[in-house]
């Protein structure tokens, strides 16, 4: 090798370790420390809005962590719990999740025996009380978790082909709400994709005879959740262009919830389909915290021994155990489009 290649090749890798050293030494981008959380959702982020509002959720809910009901869909906690556990820093916020929640208003064919809030709008004058230093408001975090409702019901009333259409419909609505904030002044957004509907428990009860696969899973409705899925994330990448002081994270809440299903023995849990709460025998369906009057017989839709194994609880939600296990993958930023951490989620990348 001639002292010209020698040369150039000394240089080079002296250039690169000062170059390392550099980037070594610069300081890592501070937390974010969100002074509040404003979430919108559906009953997988509801906290207890629907339960005080209309109808209390009943025994043996809550069991497994509060030891009553506390108007969550769960034995014990959320995804959002584990949110909005991260940090002490979540002084103030509101959650604006309802229980049969969609995106499309109540009265549009899509609605289908839920709440259909207009998510900021509804909430906008409750803002200012919930949180005293409106300069927070643009400090804040704004997760969604919504949409599942609304796939849900359109299998239930509509054909494949309208769903189809539909699907565009529901993204821009959704996007048009993520507008409204910016407008507002909100910056971090921290936006859930849907889940793998298909593999409800209670889908595959309600909706008989499809094509499954050897998870149990409805192939049909799952392709259905990854179609409005890929939608969303690319109404999220143009969000990102139309909205330039805007910090958007996508998250795909469906990979993590199906890499749990597809390996839950492997985490230590039952088979996926199996339902923690109800009682589900010969055909006859009793949900959790129900009674029923079965060949004279009172039946109760009680709980199972071991709900920290189970990834259901009642058929359509999750247990605590699987809602944690869904929420570590998800705030490290694993699952995240960019891959950032929750703590981290104010950055632009």
């Amino acid at each position: 090798m001639d002292n010209t290649k020698v040369a150039f090749i000394t240089i080079a890798l002296i250039s690169l370790a000062y170059i390392t050293r550099v980037k070594s030494s610069t300081p890592a981008a501070p937390p974010c420390n969100f002074p509040a959380i404003y979430n919108f959702g559906d009953s997988n982020s509801d906290t207890g809005a629907m339960s005080a509002a209309f109808w209390p959720i009943p025994p043996p809910y809550g069991v497994n962590y509060f030891g009553k009901p506390a108007g969550r869909n769960s034995d014990g906690r959320l995804i959002i719990d584990f949110i909005d556990s991260i940090g002490a820093n979540f002084r103030h916020g509101a959650n604006f999740a309802t229980t049969g929640s969609t995106i499309r208003t109540h009265n549009e064919s899509i609605f289908d025996n839920g709440l259909s809030p207009e998510l900021y709008h509804q909430g906008n004058k409750s803002v200012g009380k919930k949180l005293p230093r409106p300069q927070d408001f643009s400090k804040s975090l704004y997760t969604f978790d919504i949409g599942q409702n609304d796939i849900i019901a359109g299998f239930k009333s509509l054909t494949v082909a309208r769903l189809q259409v539909l699907i565009p419909e529901l993204v821009n609505q959704l996007g048009s709400t993520v507008t409204r904030l910016y407008e507002q002044g909100a910056r971090a957004f921290w936006i859930h994709n849907i889940g793998p509907i298909g593999c409800l428990p209670l889908a595959s009860m309600y909706f008989k005879n499809l094509n499954v696969n050897k998870y149990g899973c409805i192939r049909s409705h799952n392709a259905m959740a990854n179609e409005f899925n890929r939608q969303l994330k690319a109404k999220v990448t143009t969000l990102r262009a139309e909205l330039p002081r805007a910090a958007l994270t996508y998250v795909d809440i469906y990979s993590a919830k199906y890499q749990l299903i597809r390996n839950s023995r492997l985490y230590g849990f039952e088979r996926p389909m199996k339902i923690c709460c109800g009682h589900h025998k010969n055909n006859v369906h009793v949900g959790c915290g129900q009674r029923m009057m079965i060949n004279g017989s009172d039946v109760f839709g009680s709980a199972c021994g071991s709900p920290m194994t189970c990834i259901s609880w009642d058929g359509v939600h999750y247990s605590q155990a699987a809602n944690q296990w869904v929420a570590n993958q998800i705030l490290n930023g694993s699952f995240s489009d960019p891959p950032v951490q929750i703590s981290s989620a104010c950055l632009k990348h």
